[in-house]
């Protein structure tokens, strides 16, 4: 395991909500995501995440919502930025509560709603 220095950063808070959701803890895989100007790759605070819940000794996966062969569905948003640079990481899935929609890096889909019922999300990135 690897162990580093950094500055402490205010978290990122997409929660409407803030005392009302229900979150578990997941490996996200670094699998897909490229590396920022800095070199490290972060998987941000809001992304879709799947492929856990059925099988949790699994990594989550960046969640499309489609059901075409090899789609993941989509389960549950990330809590917080997850930096994977060194690979799999810990994270924090949210699976019910009301988020934020304008502090999403993208909106979510009418695809992606339809298998996440417990998650409301109140306004949308511009």
């Amino acid at each position: 395991m690897k162990f580093s220095v950094q500055n402490a950063e205010p978290a990122k808070d997409i929660l409407y909500l803030l005392d009302d959701y229900t979150a578990i803890a997941v490996n996200v895989s670094d699998e897909g995501v490229t590396a920022g100007t800095d070199g490290k790759k972060i998987v941000p605070a809001g992304t879709v995440i799947g492929g856990v819940l059925e099988d949790p000794t699994q990594a989550a996966v960046a969640a499309e919502g489609g059901s075409g062969e090899g789609a993941v569905a989509a389960e549950g948003v990330l809590m917080h930025d997850v930096d994977v640079t060194d690979g799999e990481a810990l994270g924090t899935m949210i699976i019910r509560g009301v988020l934020d929609g304008t502090k999403l890096p993208a909106n979510i889909t009418a695809a992606q709603k339809a298998t996440m019922p417990m998650i409301t999300v109140v306004g949308t990135v511009e």
